[in-house]
């Protein structure tokens, strides 16, 4: 059996679907191109039917990348289809992904329907999608619960329809890897014309088995795995990318390999995570902060001695610099766009003034400017253009007396200044922003991440709001966590 495995990466897609992590089109765009230089081999774009921002940015994806395959995603529904054709037009190498829950959970209760109406519905959407491209892949959802011999029956019809990737989604993240890869073995084994068609696997993370279900898949004759940088997706996540990918070259005897250069892995965490304002928690295999660390006195001393006695893998392999430049008020511009492209993120010149602007401003506060803060000083950019600023801001706090915070907002172009007082400098200050700002606004979550180490500590907050109904997430970054809270409010506020 052939033994390359294609990778398919969704982070655009089911990976962009985790809440508050949306990209608009130029960021999707970015990180399409990094992906692009990772070596993918398939990008799923978007599903262009479900809003106009998700057909325009299949659009101009298609436009920006030429090697890997675009794909776009579609239920078995013409309309769906028809869309996912449109815009896929000036794709150079073009996909369709369309499917149907083939689950008797799915069958009963989610589309009133039975087997032999849902096995003519999957053939008919592969057939209408073979009109528009000759690269069909057919998801069959929740693929994990269904009955094998109904799933076989409907991928070999699917096959015999036309379509050139069967996806077999454990879509609830329930399989047990035994259970996941006897699957993908029943259908080598049972499904006629199975060698016409890629079998792909497809793994959420609920039970924490996503990529122990997708090596099970690889091993038993899948071709295809459908991942995401850093494993986000919804609800626990996807499987991980990097995770596959360097468990196969670690395990020389596989006998399994991908096209992924692997030294971009690195950087194209750090740009996802820095983009979509999510940050990879420390003991996350492969690009987690302390994968490579070791703390124990006995494993120190033997990685002093050989890296191999505890390092199964060179943390150069994957594009870590392990010489970091650590800046300072004294580096230059270019020091700085060095350390930002190392880290996957590349700024036109202007952006660039931007962000060397706000770093200085760090810089005089703080002795040591890491890769996390410069990662900070980039996402924060990307709140300049935005309706509502905060001009100044100023909270005071103390035992023995009452926090009371004052505020300057400029909301496009006229100001506004207002003082209150509260709990806490943060309550203090964002009661005082409420008085200009007269919206219905419920907290839900928040959240302060220190991103660095020391009493001159940047940090991250991350902030869920409600609003009639409707939930909403911002971001705020400084070394001041009153002023970063601040910002994740007005972030919630400019996206409201």
């Amino acid at each position: 059996m052939d033994g390359h495995v294609f990778i398919f990466d969704t982070t655009l897609r089911d990976g962009e679907q985790v809440p508050g992590c949306q990209l608009n089109t130029v960021e999707k765009i970015q990180v399409a191109k990094a992906l692009e230089q990772l070596g993918v081999d398939v990008i799923e774009a978007g599903f262009p039917i479900s809003s106009p921002g998700d057909f325009n940015s299949v659009v101009e994806i298609s436009k920006a990348v030429t090697w890997p395959v675009i794909c776009a995603l579609s239920r078995a529904v013409e309309k769906d289809i028809d869309m996912a054709a449109e815009a896929l037009v000036h794709a150079k190498r073009k996909r369709i992904h369309t499917g149907i829950g083939t689950s008797d959970e799915h069958i009963r209760y989610k589309f009133n329907s039975n087997r032999e109406e849902i096995l003519e519905r999957a053939v008919r959407a592969v057939k209408y999608a073979k009109k528009y491209v000759e690269d069909v892949e057919f998801y069959a959802e929740d693929a994990g619960r269904t009955d094998n011999e109904y799933l076989a029956r409907v991928v070999e019809a699917v096959i015999k329809a036309g379509a050139t990737v069967v996806n077999i989604p454990d879509t609830t993240g329930y399989c047990l890897p035994e259970e996941y890869g006897a699957k993908i073995r029943y259908l080598v084994e049972h499904v006629d014309g199975i060698d016409k068609a890629v079998i792909s696997t497809h793994c959420h993370n609920d039970l924490g088995m996503a990529t122990a279900n997708t090596m099970a898949g690889l091993l038993n004759g899948a071709r295809q795995c459908e991942v995401t940088v850093n494993g986000i997706g919804e609800r626990a996540g996807n499987t991980a990318l990097e995770e596959i990918v360097m468990i196969l070259k670690a395990h020389k005897g596989i006998s399994l390999e991908t096209n992924i250069n692997t030294k971009r892995i690195y950087p194209a965490s750090r740009m996802v995570s820095s983009l979509m304002n999510m940050p990879v928690q420390p003991n996350k295999a492969i690009v987690g902060k302390n994968a490579f660390a070791h703390s124990s006195g006995i494993h120190q001393d033997g990685v002093l001695k050989n890296a191999g006695t505890y390092e199964i893998i060179d943390p150069n392999d994957v594009g870590i610099d392990t010489n970091s430049i650590v800046l300072t008020a004294r580096s230059g511009r270019a020091a700085l766009k060095y350390r930002l492209e190392v880290n996957g993120v590349h700024l036109d010149d202007p952006k660039l003034d931007e962000v060397y602007k706000a770093f200085l401003k760090l810089a005089d506060s703080k002795k040591e400017i890491h890769d996390d803060d410069i990662l900070m000083l980039a996402g924060a950019d990307r709140a300049h253009g935005r309706r509502i600023k905060v001009d100044w801001l100023q909270a005071t706090s103390g035992i023995g007396m009452k926090p009371v915070a004052s505020i300057g907002l400029d909301i496009a172009g006229e100001k506004f200044e207002a003082a209150a007082t509260g709990n806490g400098p943060v309550d203090a200050s964002i009661n005082a922003l409420r008085q200009i700002v007269h919206r219905p606004m419920t907290i839900n979550e928040f959240t302060i991440q220190g991103i660095t180490k020391g009493s001159d500590d940047s940090c991250k907050v991350h902030m869920q709001v409600e609003s009639e109904g409707k939930v909403y997430y911002g971001f705020g970054a400084s070394t001041d966590i009153v002023s970063a809270s601040v910002e994740a409010y007005v972030d919630c506020i400019n996206k409201i």
